[in-house]
């Protein structure tokens, strides 16, 4: 094979390579609410948007797409991860970045996802696992250096992430309804009991919320389009 036709050959699989990662991007809105296991080829191509012909050409199997969805969580999650913590940064932007990251992973990795990945795909659940672990550690090591630093009061950080969760259940169309709560209502007063746990009163002042706002506005359009 010709140098030639080795980079052609590369260019091609990175190029189906994007697509099979865009398709199945398609697909996350539906598996985060429904899950996974119940889906059938015909059914994920009507999701994606294109004919079954057109599925089989990218995916050879369900295993295949699956596989896409869990990569692009896991990456999306390593995300989150690698670029929380600045430590040039103020304490203050640093929580509220944080704090927008902490969101937006209770919208996209959901319980049903978690629990149906753990009972039927386990390896996969366990590489999910892995990520959202990385992530609340460099979380944990945050919160012990602002208390390290005189910043935070000294609290249980584990507690502290352990309320991130009730997020998924917040932030429900059904939870929102019944208690006559708006998504901007919900992300801004949860925003503000965390800001209050965290900074001790002297240190309060040195979070910003006028930067936080925009943040909000931004997370409740995210959201609306994925709950409405």
């Amino acid at each position: 094979m010709t140098d030639d036709s080795k980079v052609d050959n590369s260019n091609a699989i990175d190029k189906k390579n994007e697509t099979c990662i865009k398709l199945s991007m398609k697909l996350a809105p539906y598996v985060k609410k429904h899950g996974f296991q119940t889906l059938r080829m015909d059914e994920i191509a009507k999701i994606m948007d294109i004919s079954r012909a057109t599925l089989y050409k990218y995916f050879s199997t369900k295993e295949e797409v699956m596989e896409f969805v869990v990569n692009n969580l896991i990456e999306f999650i390593n995300d989150l991860a690698m670029d929380s913590l600045d430590t040039d940064q103020l304490y203050g932007t640093r929580f509220q970045q944080l704090f927008e990251k902490s969101v937006l992973l209770a919208v996209y990795v959901t319980d049903i996802l978690l629990k149906e990945f753990e009972h039927i795909y386990p390896e996969k659940y366990d590489r999910l696992r892995t990520a959202l672990q990385l992530r609340e550690q460099q979380l944990l090591d945050f919160y012990k250096e602002g208390v390290q630093k005189g910043v935070f009061n000294e609290i249980n950080a584990k507690l502290l992430i352990l309320q991130d969760e009730m997020l998924r259940s917040m932030l429900d169309a059904k939870y929102l309804m019944l208690n006559h709560l708006t998504i901007y209502q919900v992300l801004y007063d949860y925003y503000q009991l965390k800001k209050v746990q965290l900074f001790k009163p002297e240190k309060i002042q040195s979070v910003d919320d006028a930067l936080m706002i925009p943040r909000i506005e931004y997370l409740t359009q995210k959201i609306s389009k994925e709950l409405y």
